[in-house]
């Protein structure tokens, strides 16, 4: 299959190596980690013209003997001779046993520069420091961009791609298919989110009661950006007929969170400028997968959706993103990267007086020179006159645009 190019990982892994680090790719099942590692192999036999490169792809029938550290070690070091510019690349390293005891030792001799991946039943990317004790940078892959979706699907952009996007989601698998082919698409979602569960949660953690591991995702599914506490959840099991304890509850929220599959997100005090811990909200690696657990119902859901692709964009962009509180109401994303700050809130249109006031209102309080964007699917863009400094920029625009 063509690989499609992914410059944003391409050329952050070409700004990495070769300074005394192990790359590891993180993220999400089916985003893309293991094409990236073959797209970066491209690169450095496009780049690196006198560059040793060994590619072991645990998946591939060839690679079946290479089972444990020692062997793992003997293979990269018989082809990659000290003094050059080397590189292994591991995708699934996971299935190597003790294979963190051969990269320590062949990052120890400055032997080469490892990149690899691995699968999150095995090896989560909260377990990384112990494995690999510190010598590692952690690359985080995420689900499609909205251009990325565009070139993927070989789109233009229009306000039916970014209903394609807002509905399909962007995980690059479901360029296999046509954006109408729905129920194609729901089947795709479908293998790859019970995947995700059985395979990164259920067996690595023995979960025993699934269906209350399902009810609590689905409960997460159909109340991102909102405030989530572990006694909500615990009300609404009980109003099920379920009652579950508040430990196992935070368990599997924090299985949700290792899986990559939804993700807490922390709330700032903006006046105090102060997290808390509280009350987080959560939203999904993938809005495709999100939509699928709820079983879509889009106009009903589409704010909700809105915020979900907002937050992805802002996190690509290497943004620590929070939800900002204030004493009049709350600012749904925070993004902060070094000293750059900017505010956004979400709305799906701008239909009446009240929605203005609210949405531009809030940011309206927010007394400092920082950014602040109010993003819609109205069409036109701009500034309002009577809200100086703040800008509405529509979802396509905004998706398209580097902070």
């Amino acid at each position: 299959m063509e690989l499609i190019p992914r410059p944003r990982y391409t050329g952050k892994l070409a700004g990495l190596i070769n300074r005394g680090m192990m790359l590891i790719l993180v993220g999400q099942r089916r985003v893309g980690k293991s094409k990236l590692l073959e797209l970066f192999k491209d690169w450095l036999e496009h780049n690196r013209s006198d560059a040793n490169i060994v590619f072991i792809n645990k998946e591939f029938q060839e690679f079946r003997d290479i089972v444990t550290a020692e062997q793992l070690y003997d293979y990269a070091a018989s082809r990659l001779p000290k003094g050059s510019d080397n590189y292994l690349l591991i995708d699934e390293v996971q299935e190597i046993k003790d294979f963190e005891d051969a990269l320590r030792s062949l990052h120890a001799e400055e032997r080469c520069q490892v990149i690899a991946t691995g699968s999150n039943a095995y090896i989560f990317s909260s377990e990384l420091s112990t494995y690999l004790s510190g010598r590692y940078i952690e690359i985080k892959v995420y689900n499609l961009s909205y251009e990325e979706f565009l070139q993927f699907h070989n789109l233009e952009d229009s306000d039916k791609a970014i209903m394609d996007y807002l509905r399909s989601g962007g995980l690059p698998g479901l360029r296999a298919f046509k954006p109408e082919e729905h129920s194609q698409i729901n089947d795709y979602l479908e293998g790859v989110y019970h995947t995700i569960l059985i395979k990164d949660i259920v067996r690595r953690e023995k979960v025993r009661n699934v269906t209350q591991l399902e009810n609590i995702t689905r409960f997460v599914a159909d109340n991102i950006g909102k405030p989530t506490s572990i006694t909500n959840i615990a009300r609404y099991m009980t109003s099920r007929g379920e009652k579950t304890s508040e430990e196992t509850i935070s368990n599997y929220l924090r299985y949700l969170k290792d899986a990559f599959l939804a993700i807490p997100i922390d709330r700032f005090d903006i006046h105090g400028k102060m997290l808390l811990v509280s009350n987080n909200k959560h939203y999904f690696s993938d809005h495709g997968i999100r939509n699928f657990v709820c079983g879509l119902n889009f106009r009903g859901s589409i704010e909700k959706i809105m915020e979900n692709v907002v937050w992805n964009h802002l996190r690509r962009q290497n943004f620590d993103v929070t939800v900002g509180i204030l004493r009049v109401g709350e600012i749904d994303f925070v993004a902060t990267k070094g000293e750059k700050r900017i505010y956004i809130q979400v709305a799906y249109l701008l239909a009446s007086d009240e929605t203005i006031k609210r949405e531009f209102g809030n940011l309206a309080a927010i007394k400092d020179n920082h950014p602040k964007y109010v993003v819609s699917l109205d069409p036109v863009s701009g500034v309002f006159s009577e809200y100086p400094g703040i800008i509405h920029m529509n979802l396509r625009e905004f998706l398209k645009t580097e902070f």
